[in-house]
């Protein structure tokens, strides 16, 4: 009996990606792969609310409107996915449907009831927010430590559950600890992820100031920072360490130092190189690293 429970009400979040990445985009796809035609049920809208993990965001009406005459004139296509709650339910996808079918008129929409967990639903926002959002490298670092407090994960399983290399989460993390002042030019972009990257590494608080000030007047390249850096022996980094490589493939060193530069899984393998990315976001943020994003 609880065995069939359980599988009507379907995996959790970490059960359904298995080991692999946890995309936010997927989940959705992963539900209704799941799913049985049985499971999808018709749930009044009247009953469902967003996930109470999520910050309210802000949605396109006229794209609300066109989504609005389509299900006026073919109905809901694609299931929801909702949780049961103390209260009717909690939206885990599909909330553009929702407020669209509201729009529409229509009283019920196809839901797929899934029993994620509050730790899931915490997670599926973070997820939403750090995947979906163009976020700046403070923001996306602000992400990162939500998702290791909240969630009590080490940075090595974070980077996992996030297809990122570790050492790309470590130095998202070192940007919190730059002054504030530092902090502020790079919300008003004028100092870049990779900049600030380098930054963190510095010890001196007034040698960093000096840098970020001098990185904005004389509008110097994240290589030029770096050398300057390198060169300069008042630049004292932080938790520099050597690191002793034993390796089996020739390839092995040149594999982790592309994984530390795109901040993404990369493989060597039959003369190709494999660079992993979430989504189309992850991609344009490797890309422009390459020097692509032209």
């Amino acid at each position: 009996m609880e065995t069939s429970r359980r599988r009507a009400l379907g995996r959790g979040l970490e059960e359904l990606f298995n080991n692999e990445p946890i995309a936010y985009e997927k989940i959705e796809e992963k539900v209704i792969e799941d799913a049985k035609k049985e499971e999808i049920v018709e749930i009044p809208l009247k009953e469902l609310r967003s996930n109470p993990y999520q910050p309210r965001k802000n949605f396109d009406e006229d794209a609300l409107k066109e989504l609005s005459e389509s299900i006026k004139e073919h109905g809901v296509f694609q299931p929801i996915i909702a949780k049961k709650s103390i209260k009717g339910y909690e939206i885990i996808a599909g909330e553009r449907r929702v407020k669209a079918s509201i729009m529409a008129g229509l009283e019920k929409i196809p839901a797929i009831i899934r029993d994620f967990s509050d730790q899931d639903m915490m997670e599926i926002a973070l997820l939403e927010n750090l995947q979906r959002e163009n976020l700046n490298a403070l923001e996306e670092a602000m992400a990162y430590k939500k998702l290791l407090d909240e969630l009590s994960l080490t940075q090595d399983a974070l980077a996992k559950r996030l297809g990122k290399s570790r050492s790309h989460i470590t130095n998202m993390l070192g940007i919190l600890s730059l002054p504030e002042e530092v902090k502020d030019k790079i919300v008003e972009g004028k100092i870049s992820m990779g900049h600030a990257r380098v930054l963190s590494k510095i010890e001196d608080v007034e040698e960093i100031k000096s840098l970020a000030n001098k990185i904005v007047k004389e509008g110097l390249s994240v290589r030029e920072i770096e050398n300057i850096v390198q060169d300069n022996n008042k630049y004292v980094k932080k938790n520099m360490q050597t690191r002793t490589r034993t390796t089996n493939s020739e390839y092995k060193i040149v594999e982790e130092s592309l994984t530390e530069k795109f901040g993404s899984k990369t493989k060597i393998k039959n003369n190709k190189i494999e660079i992993s990315f979430v989504n189309d976001n992850d991609l344009n943020r490797i890309l422009e690293i390459i020097g692509l994003d032209n």
